[in-house]
């Protein structure tokens, strides 16, 4: 299927590991101009081996100012931003007794804010052009309780509302924001999240992942690319009325009405 996407300026948060490496891998076969962010410059070296010819800046977004600066950079050298996919920042996995309302404000940094701090110069641009696309990639710990993920789980519900209202109020200028909620996914992520889970519950980092998959109807884990595909498609103008909703991406794990 033939999305438009070649020539679109393309900024991903967390694009050098997991899913947003997959999305830039998958962005830079449509042929878009690719930007890649993340905390760690190592990652991103390893990220343009498989996507040469991206632009890589290593920026800590929980950080207001460092993040305004990056997306400043990302325009100066690419151009005005298309489209932006947020898929930076992970809340650590903490068991329930062991929290603390640092390690609340610590999540919220984390995953909340590193998106915040990102979309609030981004959508205001595409606003004044009156074009663009934003995609959080948030998590279905927004929906679902999961017990060594709730500061996490917080967050990301909190960005759930953030998609709605900002595509609500962006809509009449041009701006769609999309965000999906990924089940579990085949990430180093993923793998420390079962690697908690193993330890709250007692048992082996193999019967952590054996439940797990024993309660998604699809019978495994998905792939990044999985996800990276659907990031495309709500990118692309064949989405073009798709705008404030968090669509549901895991497998049938939580078979509920939205």
């Amino acid at each position: 299927m033939e999305l438009g996407l070649a020539g679109k300026v393309v900024l991903i948060t967390g694009g050098s590991k997991g899913i947003g490496l997959a999305c830039a891998e998958a962005f830079a076969a449509e042929g878009a101009r690719l930007a890649l962010c993340s905390r760690s410059r190592e990652n991103l070296d390893l990220a343009l081996a498989r996507c040469p010819g991206a632009l890589a800046l290593a920026a800590d977004l929980t950080g207001e100012e460092a993040a305004a600066a990056m997306v400043a950079e990302v325009e100066a050298c690419l151009g005005p931003i298309d489209i932006l996919v947020n898929s930076a920042g992970a809340a650590r996995q903490t068991p329930p007794a062991e929290l603390t309302p640092r390690l609340w404000r610590t999540a919220m940094d984390a995953k909340y804010f590193s998106y915040i701090n990102v979309v609030d110069p981004v959508v205001k641009g595409m606003a004044e052009r009156g074009r663009g696309v934003i995609i959080n990639v948030i998590g279905v710990g927004g929906k679902v309780a999961i017990p060594v993920h709730l500061p996490g789980g917080a967050a990301n519900a909190a960005l759930m509302l953030v998609t709605a209202g900002l595509a609500t109020v962006y809509a009449p200028r041009g701006v769609r924001v999309v965000g999906l909620n990924p089940g579990l996914t085949e990430t180093d992520r993923v793998a420390k999240r079962m690697q908690a889970e193993a330890g709250f519950k007692g048992i082996t980092l193999e019967e952590a992942r054996a439940q797990s998959v024993a309660h998604i109807p699809l019978g495994r884990l998905a792939f990044p690319e999985e996800i990276a595909n659907a990031v495309l498609f709500l990118a692309s103008d064949k989405a073009s009325y798709l705008t404030g909703v968090t669509i549901a991406m895991d497998g049938a794990q939580n078979p509920v009405v939205l």
